[in-house]
């Protein structure tokens, strides 16, 4: 590192804008694309031409950027400018109403800050804002749909009736279910609205009593099962956000529950199913016949799991599992049978995962309020039931120029985001009363990174290493101060959130333990500065916090950033590794061009190898053999990836290095962390069980793994074929990253992991 950072950036009160935009409108270059996606068979998905937007915009973001978000019916929204003057329209209205920024000029210097962050790809809200925001302001497009908002004059929540108008802007939300058949079916009905303008939701079953226990009727119980496999097919033919996205699901359920070990085991032996139908001659594909029959697909499965049952796991005791209707023991069970049969199912199956509740209540804001008992469908938003959180995230390699991190604009980033994000709670709708009153009440916010694997790895750095994860938990620790001392300052303008005085102790001791979690970084690998920064930075969010309180209940969560991932250019998602050193760059008019990663020349470059040395390491990582050899040994593992580049299989990273890199993260998070630990087919079940073990051990709140070839019948020779999951909408190779086989194609989340 060049730059010194002599004294901790000055941390302005509101407003804080500066004139990025008026300088960047100034020397942007406009290049017309013509976007098309076609598909295996050569027909065309989507076309688009003469799409107007920035120079430096690849094909690829374009083409997802024009046939995810462009609104098909409208002709004029035909450029991403218009996208994005679309948006801040929307904006516009939400801090007008906020009372946040008073004056037009700020808001205008602050729409014109959101604008250009978002053509400049160095920040993007979640895909509702992309899809919803600013559709009536902008077009006075009308959407029929019943949900629930703020009234800005009354401050109740009221019924809408036009979700173009008060449009669904959060990604993440949390659902309740009351062991009632009304209850099963109005989530049927909310999960319905939430899946169709783009968002996902997530429950905890627990409640739902079990096929061993009684009715009030006098008959038995369908039990957990029987409603899930409901909900399943229910999400199964919704389509997301009004485009071909798939509906996106969690399903948690207790390790006390009586049906614990079907749970564990439904998926397993649903694919199982599948198998035997493939091999009766139907189809393989995941929307084909065979897995169109089974059920338990559309969701990601996790098992929530205590502190209790893991010292009964160790100890090698029993375990009761436990009625739903009256908590007596129905049955008793050894800990290490259930653990066995949970890991013996993800190395199957890469289903379930696991959420660890002790450790997810331990840093519980609102803990006086009620429990924490289920998450997102991607497992990084944790919270009260029926509860929302709208997304963003930040490029971080936007914020690195060589080795420099331009800190004092990361941090600006951060305080314009959160305001933004702040801005749209009270602005959007949600199916209802319930969420719309909780969302209003707690204001909980998601602001994360993308990208930090391509940053270790232009900085010269293994993903693997020490000094990687000191600057990924160094990052993690500034984005959440800023974030929090933002909340701050709008607190002590507007107030804090409703809830904030009933929770006010739980809330400042998870803000001491973020901060106590400092001392954890390992310091010695960073400029001297960075230490002294961060500590001052948190000192002064307690202090503020203690002063005015916050305005969000919580503030940061790291997401997979799939789509926006794609339309900000990242070669990285979250806080994923390089996937691998190949890439495929999207050409004008279709096809692609096989290329090695920028990265490795920057990199080789940077340690002094000759240009004939270079082409010779590009020649063999494309041909997938040993591109090792050429490079000195000290320089091995920075190239080292989660999918591997040789056929040799020696270049992956280990499981431990995913889990390292979380728990190095995850202590500075308000949330969780979206992420699936990667390992080769090779791996065991005790492999498994190890990883499980360890995600707890380092305090992680939620991992899950996948284990190489063991989903959808992937072919075992993956020279000629992809080894994931075809896209069910053009028929593209996916990759895995962040537990979803994303489509390199035309960007649609396929599937999940698990």
């Amino acid at each position: 590192m060049t730059t010194k950072y002599k004294k901790t950036p000055k941390l302005k009160v509101i407003p804080f804008f500066v004139p990025a935009f008026a300088q960047f409108k100034k020397k942007i270059q406009i290049k017309s694309f013509d976007a098309l996606i076609v598909d295996q068979n050569g027909q065309k998905h989507f076309e688009k031409l003469k799409i107007k937007a920035p120079i430096g915009w690849s094909q690829t973001a374009v083409d997802i950027a024009a046939s995810k978000y462009f609104r098909r019916t409208v002709k004029k929204e035909n450029s991403i400018f218009m996208l994005v003057e679309r948006i801040s329209s929307g904006l516009r209205t939400a801090i007008l109403n906020s009372q946040i920024l008073k004056s037009q000029n700020e808001i205008n210097d602050f729409l014109e800050e959101i604008q250009y962050h978002l053509l400049n790809q160095s920040a993007a809200f979640n895909s509702p804002v992309w899809f919803n925001c600013g559709l009536s302001e902008s077009y006075g497009l009308k959407s029929k749909s019943h949900h629930f908002a703020l009234d800005f004059k009354t401050k109740k929540i009221v019924e809408v009736t036009d979700a173009y108008k008060r449009p669904q802007c959060s990604a993440c939300f949390i659902q309740s279910v009351d062991d009632s058949l009304e209850s099963i079916f109005d989530l049927i009905k909310t999960e319905a609205k939430l899946f169709r303008y783009g968002s996902g939701s997530g429950t905890n079953f627990s409640t739902l009593r079990s096929k061993f226990e009684l009715l009030q009727t006098g008959g038995t119980s369908s039990g957990l099962i029987a409603f899930l496999e409901i909900l399943d097919k229910s999400a199964g033919v919704i389509k997301s956000g009004g485009t071909t996205r798939r509906a996106a699901k969690m399903v948690c359920v207790d390790i006390d529950h009586p049906e614990i070990l079907e749970f564990i085991n439904w998926k397993m032996k649903e694919e199982k199913k599948a198998l035997t139908l493939i091999a009766g001659g139907y189809s393989a594909d995941l929307d084909g016949d065979a897995y169109h029959t089974i059920s338990g697909q559309n969701a990601n499965n996790s098992v929530r799991i205590s502190d209790q049952f893991m010292k009964a796991y160790l100890g090698k005791k029993d375990w009761a599992l436990k009625a739903r209707t009256n908590r007596k023991t129905i049955q008793t069970i050894s800990a290490q049978k259930i653990w066995d049969e949970l890991c013996l199912a993800a190395w199957t199956c890469a289903d379930p995962g696991v959420q660890f509740d002790s450790t997810i209540q331990k840093f519980h804001t609102c803990a006086n309020t009620d429990r924490i008992r289920a998450s997102n469908p991607c497992s990084e938003y944790m919270f009260l039931d029926n509860s929302a959180c709208n997304l963003a995230s930040i490029n971080l390699v936007n914020f690195f120029d060589k080795n420099d991190f331009k800190m004092n604009e990361f941090l600006h980033t951060v305080k314009t985001f959160i305001l933004a994000q702040e801005s749209l709670v009270d602005y959007a709708s949600y199916p209802t009363q319930e969420i719309a009153q909780n969302s209003h009440d707690y204001r909980p916010l998601g602001l994360g990174f993308a990208n930090l694997g391509s940053v270790i790895m232009r900085m010269g750095l293994s993903y693997d290493s020490d000094e990687a994860r000191a600057w990924a938990g160094f990052i993690a620790a500034l984005m959440t101060g800023m974030a929090y001392y933002t909340s701050a300052e709008m607190a002590e303008q507007v107030g804090p959130f409703n809830k904030f005085k009933m929770n006010q102790k739980p809330m400042l001791n998870v803000i001491s333990r973020h901060r106590k979690a400092l001392k954890n970084i390992q310091w010695d690998y960073l400029p001297l500065e960075f230490k002294e920064i961060s500590f001052d930075l948190w000192d002064a969010v307690i202090k503020m916090g203690n002063k005015n309180g916050f305005r969000n209940s919580q503030v940061t969560v790291i997401a997979p950033t799939g789509t926006i991932g794609l339309v900000m250019d990242c070669d990285t998602t979250g806080i994923e590794p390089e996937y691998s050193l190949v890439k495929y760059k999207k050409l004008s008019g279709g096809g692609q061009l096989k290329m090695v990663n920028q990265s490795v020349v920057q990199v080789l470059r940077r340690f002094g190898y000759m240009e004939s040395q270079i082409d010779r390491v590009c020649q063999l990582i494309e041909n997938r053999e040993d591109f090792l050899s050429i490079i000195r040994p000290e320089h091995h593992k920075i190239f080292y990836t989660a999918a591997g580049s040789m056929d040799s299989g020696k270049d992956i990273l280990t499981p431990d290095a995913h889990l390292l890199m979380m728990a190095a993260v995850q202590p500075f998070i308000s949330g969780a962390i979206s992420k699936t630990v990667n390992m080769p087919s090779t791996a065991t079940q005790a492999d498994v069980s190890d990883v499980y073990l360890k995600a707890w051990q380092l305090g992680l709140k939620a991992v899950a793994i996948y284990r190489d070839g063991s989903k959808f019948v992937q072919p075992l020779n993956q020279k000629k074929q992809s080894k994931f999951p075809a896209c069910t909408v053009c028929g593209g190779d996916t990759q895995l990253e962040s537990g979803c086989f994303k489509c390199l194609n035309c960007g649609t989340t396929t599937a999940c992991s698990s």
